[in-house]
Protein backbone atom coordinates (compact mmCIF):
# COMPACT_ATOMS: atom_id res chain seq x y z
CA UNK A 1 0.00 0.00 0.00
CA UNK A 2 2.79 2.56 0.69
CA UNK A 3 4.07 1.98 -2.85
CA UNK A 4 0.72 2.98 -4.32
CA UNK A 5 0.56 6.06 -2.13
CA UNK A 6 4.06 7.08 -3.22
CA UNK A 7 3.18 6.52 -6.88
CA UNK A 8 0.01 8.62 -6.65
CA UNK A 9 1.84 11.36 -4.72
CA UNK A 10 4.64 11.42 -7.31
CA UNK A 11 2.18 11.65 -10.20
CA UNK A 12 0.23 14.50 -8.57
CA UNK A 13 3.45 16.34 -7.81
CA UNK A 14 4.58 15.95 -11.43
CA UNK A 15 1.29 17.34 -12.76
CA UNK A 16 1.35 20.28 -10.34
CA UNK A 17 4.97 21.17 -11.16
CA UNK A 18 4.28 21.00 -14.90
CA UNK A 19 1.25 23.26 -14.46
CA UNK A 20 3.14 25.87 -12.40
CA UNK A 21 6.12 26.29 -14.69
CA UNK A 22 6.23 28.33 -17.88
CA UNK A 23 6.39 26.70 -21.29
CA UNK A 24 9.63 26.13 -23.19
CA UNK A 25 9.74 27.03 -26.89
CA UNK A 26 12.30 26.89 -29.66
CA UNK A 27 13.54 30.30 -30.84
CA UNK A 28 15.01 30.45 -34.34
CA UNK A 29 14.45 31.55 -37.94
CA UNK A 30 14.75 29.25 -40.95
CA UNK A 31 17.75 31.22 -42.24
CA UNK A 32 19.69 29.59 -39.40
CA UNK A 33 20.98 26.04 -40.02
CA UNK A 34 18.61 23.30 -38.87
CA UNK A 35 15.61 25.58 -38.33
CA UNK A 36 13.94 24.97 -41.70
CA UNK A 37 11.20 22.52 -42.59
CA UNK A 38 13.14 19.42 -41.58
CA UNK A 39 13.75 20.86 -38.10
CA UNK A 40 16.88 19.64 -36.30
CA UNK A 41 16.33 20.05 -32.56
CA UNK A 42 19.97 19.24 -31.77
CA UNK A 43 21.09 22.61 -33.17
CA UNK A 44 18.76 24.88 -31.23
CA UNK A 45 18.27 25.61 -27.54
CA UNK A 46 14.92 26.16 -26.00
CA UNK A 47 13.80 29.38 -24.36
CA UNK A 48 11.66 29.62 -21.25
CA UNK A 49 8.83 31.94 -22.19
CA UNK A 50 8.52 34.99 -19.90
CA UNK A 51 4.74 34.83 -19.36
CA UNK A 52 3.01 32.12 -17.31
CA UNK A 53 0.19 31.69 -19.85
CA UNK A 54 2.44 31.96 -22.90
CA UNK A 55 2.06 30.00 -26.13
CA UNK A 56 4.67 28.68 -28.57
CA UNK A 57 4.27 29.94 -32.14
CA UNK A 58 5.55 28.89 -35.51
CA UNK A 59 5.08 31.43 -38.32
CA UNK A 60 5.22 30.12 -41.89
CA UNK A 61 5.57 32.79 -44.59
CA UNK A 62 5.55 31.81 -48.28
CA UNK A 63 6.57 33.75 -51.39
CA UNK A 64 6.84 32.09 -54.84
CA UNK A 65 7.68 28.64 -53.47
CA UNK A 66 10.15 29.91 -50.87
CA UNK A 67 9.27 29.38 -47.24
CA UNK A 68 10.45 31.26 -44.15
CA UNK A 69 9.75 29.72 -40.74
CA UNK A 70 10.03 31.64 -37.46
CA UNK A 71 9.75 29.89 -34.08
CA UNK A 72 9.36 31.79 -30.78
CA UNK A 73 7.09 32.59 -27.82
CA UNK A 74 3.92 34.56 -28.51
CA UNK A 75 4.83 37.20 -25.93
CA UNK A 76 8.02 37.95 -27.88
CA UNK A 77 6.00 38.54 -31.04
CA UNK A 78 3.26 40.76 -29.58
CA UNK A 79 5.24 43.98 -29.93
CA UNK A 80 6.72 43.12 -33.32
CA UNK A 81 3.84 41.76 -35.34
CA UNK A 82 0.38 43.20 -35.97
CA UNK A 83 -0.96 40.26 -38.02
CA UNK A 84 -1.50 37.85 -35.10
CA UNK A 85 -4.84 36.01 -35.36
CA UNK A 86 -7.24 36.64 -32.47
CA UNK A 87 -7.94 32.92 -32.07
CA UNK A 88 -4.81 31.63 -30.31
CA UNK A 89 -5.89 28.10 -29.48
CA UNK A 90 -3.98 25.01 -30.56
CA UNK A 91 -3.64 24.77 -34.35
CA UNK A 92 -2.76 26.77 -37.46
CA UNK A 93 -4.64 29.68 -39.02
CA UNK A 94 -3.93 32.44 -41.56
CA UNK A 95 -2.61 35.83 -40.51
CA UNK A 96 -4.89 38.82 -40.07
CA UNK A 97 -4.79 41.57 -42.68
CA UNK A 98 -4.40 44.99 -41.09
CA UNK A 99 -5.90 47.61 -43.39
CA UNK A 100 -4.51 50.53 -41.40
CA UNK A 101 -0.92 49.28 -41.38
CA UNK A 102 1.36 51.86 -43.11
CA UNK A 103 -1.68 53.85 -44.22
CA UNK A 104 -0.05 57.28 -43.95
CA UNK A 105 3.49 56.29 -44.95
CA UNK A 106 4.93 57.25 -48.32
CA UNK A 107 8.06 55.17 -48.61
CA UNK A 108 9.78 54.32 -51.89
CA UNK A 109 12.03 51.59 -50.42
CA UNK A 110 10.21 48.32 -51.24
CA UNK A 111 12.54 46.16 -49.14
CA UNK A 112 11.27 47.67 -45.88
CA UNK A 113 7.87 45.97 -46.32
CA UNK A 114 6.03 48.44 -44.10
CA UNK A 115 2.63 47.19 -45.23
CA UNK A 116 3.57 43.52 -44.66
CA UNK A 117 2.38 42.49 -48.10
CA UNK A 118 5.61 40.95 -49.38
CA UNK A 119 4.62 37.34 -48.63
CA UNK A 120 1.85 35.61 -50.57
CA UNK A 121 0.61 33.76 -47.48
CA UNK A 122 1.38 33.87 -43.76
CA UNK A 123 0.25 31.10 -41.41
CA UNK A 124 0.44 31.21 -37.62
CA UNK A 125 0.62 27.90 -35.72
CA UNK A 126 -0.01 27.96 -31.96
CA UNK A 127 0.73 25.21 -29.44
CA UNK A 128 0.77 25.08 -25.66
CA UNK A 129 0.12 21.47 -24.62
CA UNK A 130 3.76 20.32 -24.52
CA UNK A 131 7.15 21.91 -24.02
CA UNK A 132 9.10 22.51 -27.27
CA UNK A 133 5.94 21.95 -29.30
CA UNK A 134 6.80 24.49 -32.02
CA UNK A 135 9.28 22.13 -33.67
CA UNK A 136 6.72 21.32 -36.36
CA UNK A 137 6.51 17.61 -35.58
CA UNK A 138 2.85 16.69 -35.31
CA UNK A 139 2.52 14.14 -32.55
CA UNK A 140 -0.92 12.74 -32.03
CA UNK A 141 -0.72 12.50 -28.26
CA UNK A 142 0.30 14.84 -25.50
CA UNK A 143 3.27 13.71 -23.44
CA UNK A 144 1.34 14.45 -20.25
CA UNK A 145 -1.49 12.19 -21.42
CA UNK A 146 0.88 9.32 -22.22
CA UNK A 147 2.69 9.75 -18.90
CA UNK A 148 -0.56 9.85 -16.93
CA UNK A 149 -1.84 6.73 -18.70
CA UNK A 150 1.40 4.92 -17.92
CA UNK A 151 1.17 5.87 -14.24
CA UNK A 152 -2.47 4.82 -14.07
CA UNK A 153 -1.70 1.42 -15.60
CA UNK A 154 1.21 0.94 -13.17
CA UNK A 155 -1.10 1.84 -10.29
CA UNK A 156 -3.61 -0.88 -11.22
CA UNK A 157 -0.88 -3.46 -11.83
CA UNK A 158 0.49 -3.09 -8.27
Amino acid sequence: MPDRFLLVLLSLLTILIARASAIWCYQCVSTQPGCGTPFNWLWHWTKVCPEDDDVCVKIIERKNGLETVTRDCLSSMLGLRKDIPPDRYEGCRPAVVDEKLANYVNNSIKELDIKRDYYDSTTWCFCFLDHRCNDGHKSGYSLKLVFSSLLLSLYYML
